[in-house]
This record gives C-alpha cells, sequence and structure tokens, in this order.
C-alpha cells in the first residue's frame, strides 16, 4: 500500500507528466523533476531497469520525494533487442523521423515473418535515493514492424509498429486506445496494482 501522497517524476515531458497523472489518479499528486533541477543523469546502464533505477534515484535525490522513473523503448527480435535502450537516440539523436528510417533500412528484405518486435516500458519508483528495494514493474506490447509507416497519431516508432490485436499502426490507434493497450498502460496497471491504487 503507497504511505505517500506525492512523488518526483524522473521526466521534463510535460505530456508523459500529464499521461501518469491521469493513470495514477488524484491519490498521489505526481510532479516533475524539473522543478528540482534541469540535469539529465547519465543513462549508463545496459538494460531498460538500470536505466529506470538510475533516473529515479537521481529524481529522488534532488526532490528529497518518493521518484518515479520510466525507461521504455522498442526490442526488434531480429536485431537482438535493438534499438532497445538507444531507441529514442538510434539515428545519432537526428529524431523519430531518422530513427524509423534506420529502422526500416536496419530489416530491408526481412520477410513479414522475422519482424516480430515488442515496445518495452520499466518503472522504477524509489521511496528515496539510497532505496534498497526499488518497486520495478515492467509492461511489454508484442507487434511487428512494417515495412512502412502508417497512421497520424502517437510519436517514436508508433507508424511502424504493427497492433496485431486492432490490425492497424500503434500510429492508427486513437490516443485513448493505445493508453489502454500500451506497454506503458501494462506497466502503470502493475503499479497501481502494488501501491494499492487499483
Amino acid at each position: 500500500m503507497t504511505t505517500f501522497t506525492q512523488l518526483v517524476l524522473a521526466s521534463h515531458n510535460a505530456g508523459k507528466l500529464k499521461e501518469l497523472q491521469a493513470m495514477l489518479g488524484d491519490a498521489i499528486q505526481v510532479r516533475s523533476v524539473g522543478e528540482f533541477s534541469s540535469i539529465e543523469p547519465e543513462e549508463t546502464g545496459l538494460s531498460f531497469i538500470e536505466n529506470a533505477i538510475l533516473k529515479a534515484r537521481n529524481a529522488a535525490r534532488v526532490s528529497g520525494l518518493p521518484a518515479l522513473a520510466d525507461d521504455s523503448g522498442l526490442a526488434v527480435d531480429f536485431l537482438g533487442g535493438a534499438p532497445g535502450i538507444y531507441s529514442a537516440r538510434y539515428a545519432d539523436g537526428q529524431g523519430d523521423a531518422a530513427n524509423n528510417a534506420k529502422l526500416l533500412d536496419a530489416l530491408k528484405n526481412v520477410p513479414q515473418a522475422e519482424r516480430s518486435a515488442q515496445f518495452v516500458c520499466c518503472l522504477a519508483l524509489v521511496r528515496h535515493a539510497e532505496d534498497p528495494l526499488p518497486i520495478i514493474c515492467e509492461g511489454l506490447w508484442a507487434g511487428r514492424i512494417l515495412t512502412a509507416a502508417s497512421g497520424k497519431h502517437g510519436f517514436g516508432y508508433d507508424p511502424l509498429f504493427w497492433v496485431p490485436e486492432r490490425d492497424c499502426s500503434s500510429a492508427e490507434l486513437s490516443p485513448a486506445d493505445k493508453n489502454l493497450l500500451s506497454h506503458r498502460a501494462r506497466a502503470m496497471a502493475l503499479l497501481r496494482q502494488r501501491l494499492g491504487l487499483a
């Protein structure tokens, strides 16, 4: 059960703050780490879990509050899990369009049956910076990579990610539908359970 009324989100992204506040409900006030520091910690971990914990500990350290961090990305089976933890900077930080172009190029001539992938979200919650027992919740969203972009919603790799249960790309889903199905929604559902909010 949760014993705190506010926590700090280890992100400067206002959209992510709003999304996570909506998912957590009114019981907990979510604040941005940007209120306390503009410095981003170096993500030196080799996994989503390690990077989420690094970010959560940093946010707890600078704010003095319990902290929640999210590390997410796309793992393509044919590419051995790449782009993985480097999803956001796959094309050397040139943005979503460049990342998508690089991914399509890497999968050129790869048959449909071998284009399986999953979006991954790892949430880490620490009560304080030295918390020896972080709460870790992971969400996976399985699909496959299309051969061309499709859809106008979402961001990142959404236009290339085929969602089998809806027979469309992630970028063709409404934001409300995506928030029910996505890797982040699945991880948050687990976190709500762990905090006694479900």
